[in-house]
């Protein structure tokens, strides 16, 4: 580190001698120049750059830290007249910057690279659903150290989206290739789909041999939830599930739609009961969605169909001012869930709802004109034992 006789302070690399470039030397071409710049200013502490240079202009390769400070080291190369090499005529040492540590210099732009391999690694792990953070500890653990993997987390993430744009466009013929493929390896496989006037994929359902077996044993009640919707094409998860003897999830099919009407779920619907010959659930539960609710009504009018306690239960905290939750909601939900009898129900439910102040909240009176679809134990007296066993979610009595 030195100081000039202005009193600015400069910084001047100590590197090894044949490290350091000098006018004059020569190189095959701008890219054998920048690696041999490159592998100094590593050494060095700082990050290289080549400069947009006009045509006919000399190619300059400067230094660059990681916000870029105006800095003046740099090599230029001239274009011999005859030949083909590139001569370095102008080389500034001196930085107005703090170089960066040996610890440290891993991190800047220019000495970060996913090399080949890596990138057909990440491209393995993605496929595998392995977290990019979780990559990174691999990658380290293999390489000895963040210093020497040769790139951060966030190069992974970047090839990792990459990737993902590579796919964009083909993923609808991907996914029936697939479907296709595991078709042939077993013809219980079921699949469908449908496109739009444009031939964007539109719909799809698909159900597995052992999903089909499952639905045969157990597919007396379904749960069917349609409100997975994050995915990067906006197309909604729509996954038809049931609980075994052993109280685990399991799965009955799962459909992707591009939108949420009637339609769509009649379509749907009507797949799902193709694939599963053995008839329709006893029972059936979903959140709210009016769409939903009709198609329900169509394709399975005798079915008997329940709204998702939880989800109603999740949606309070919305409906109501937050003092009146924080005094009044477990009192509420105790009603909703320890009641007895409908008639026991209904008194306690206008003593809390009276108490809570809420009897002119318009959800609140929605949502008991709907008692039956979602309360355990809130229905009429005919159809008292049905809502109980639906409404809760509880396994077969």
């Amino acid at each position: 580190m030195e100081e000039n006789v202005n009193n600015d302070e400069f910084y001047i690399p100590q590197v090894t001698e044949e490290r350091i470039p000098k006018a004059g030397m020569k190189f095959l071409s701008v890219e054998a120049a920048f690696s041999f710049y490159n592998q100094y200013a590593r050494e060095a502490g700082f990050s290289a750059r080549i400069s947009n240079i006009k045509k006919n202009k000399p190619k300059t390769v400067r230094a660059r830290g990681e916000v870029r400070t105006n800095c003046k080291a740099k090599i230029s190369l001239l274009k011999q007249q005859t030949g083909s090499d590139w001569i370095i005529n102008n080389f500034v040492e001196a930085h107005n910057h703090a170089l960066c540590s040996p610890s440290k210099v891993h991190l800047l732009r220019s000495h970060r690279s996913v090399s080949i391999a890596k990138r057909a690694l990440t491209q393995q792990f993605s496929e595998a659903n392995v977290p990019t953070c979780q990559q990174m500890r691999l990658l380290e653990i293999e390489y000895g150290g963040p210093e020497h993997v040769g790139c951060t987390e966030r190069d992974i993430r970047n090839i990792e989206q990459e990737l993902r744009d590579e796919q964009k466009g083909v993923d609808a013929e991907t996914l029936i290739e697939f479907f296709a493929s595991e078709k042939d390896k077993n013809p219980t496989f079921f699949f469908d789909y449908e496109t739009d006037s444009n031939k964007m994929f539109k719909r799809c359902f698909w159900a597995d041999p052992k999903s089909r077996r499952q639905y045969s044993v157990f597919g007396d009640v379904v749960v069917f939830d349609s409100t997975y919707n994050t995915n990067k094409y906006g197309m909604i998860f729509a996954p038809f599930a049931g609980v075994n003897h052993h109280h685990q999830t399991i799965v009955f099919g799962c459909g992707f739609l591009s939108d949420e009407k009637t339609e769509s779920f009649i379509w749907l619907l009507k797949k799902w009961m193709e694939a599963m010959r053995t008839g329709a659930p006893k029972v059936i539960i979903t959140d709210q969605d009016p769409a939903m609710t009709k198609a329900i009504a169509q394709v399975l009018p005798f079915t008997v169909h329940r709204y998702c306690l939880w989800h109603i239960l999740t949606k309070f905290p919305d409906k109501v001012s937050p003092v009146t939750l924080r005094d009044h909601y477990q009192n509420i939900k105790k009603v909703i869930m320890n009641s007895t009898s409908p008639d026991e129900f209904e008194q306690s439910w206008k003593d809390a709802i009276k108490c809570a102040k809420l009897e002119l909240n318009d959800w609140i009176s929605l949502m008991y004109g709907l008692r039956e679809k979602w309360v355990p134990n809130g229905a009429s007296k005919e159809k008292y034992s049905t809502s109980r066993f639906v409404a809760a979610g509880e396994g077969d009595e």
